[in-house]
């Protein structure tokens, strides 16, 4: 009987019952108001300057090189490896730690480019969200594997690390991992422009 008065139901107010069926819009302010905290540091010099595109072309820029972003200094390509060209490794200045001399090679464990997909540099606060949002793109599977790359790696937290003339960029890295976690559970939305 019960299951006669609801067909009766669907079938005299089925718009209704397809609407509330739905799950309430997300409201898109928290989640874009985290992402701009996100893109605060992933555009900072610290981060972008090493997410380059294919030309596997390092650049200088941020407060302490001057006005003009411009490529690393001695023709420096990183090649297909991302970890330097055949005759010289990144590693043969930049070393498991940061020259103590302001302006000298900074170092972190295992220094390279990321790969040509994550390049930041030079792109806008909505490409760099919809490139990150993209497991292929941003070459992790999860939010969670992200969180944890954030949180350990060497290379991430070298950003906070920088070295003498170097400004960090802001908040912490654990602060950025959570924001990350936050902002995938609001939706992940990404602003238009």
């Amino acid at each position: 009987m019960i299951r006669y008065a609801l067909l009766i139901l669907l079938i005299a107010c089925p718009a209704q019952a397809v609407a509330e069926a739905q799950p309430p819009a997300r409201d898109p302010a928290p989640g874009l108001a985290l992402w701009s905290r996100i893109n605060e540091v992933f555009s900072h010099p610290r981060c972008a300057n090493c997410h380059v595109g294919e030309d596997g072309v390092p650049m200088w820029s941020g407060a302490s090189n001057g006005r003009v972003a411009r490529p690393h200094g001695m023709n420096i390509v990183a090649g297909d490896s991302r970890n330097g060209a055949t005759y010289l490794a990144c590693t043969a200045c930049h070393t498991p730690r940061n020259s103590e001399m302001p302006h000298g090679p900074p170092g972190a464990v295992d220094w390279k480019l990321p790969a040509p997909e994550r390049q930041w540099f030079g792109k806008s606060s909505a490409e760099i969200c919809r490139q990150f949002r993209d497991p292929r793109l941003r070459g992790m599977a999860s939010i969670d594997d992200v969180v944890d790359h954030i949180r350990n790696d060497g290379k991430v937290r070298w950003g906070w690390s920088p070295g003498p003339g170097r400004a960090a960029p802001p908040y912490s890295a654990d602060q950025l991992a959570a924001f990350v976690a936050q902002w995938d559970k609001s939706g992940a939305p990404c602003p238009e422009q």
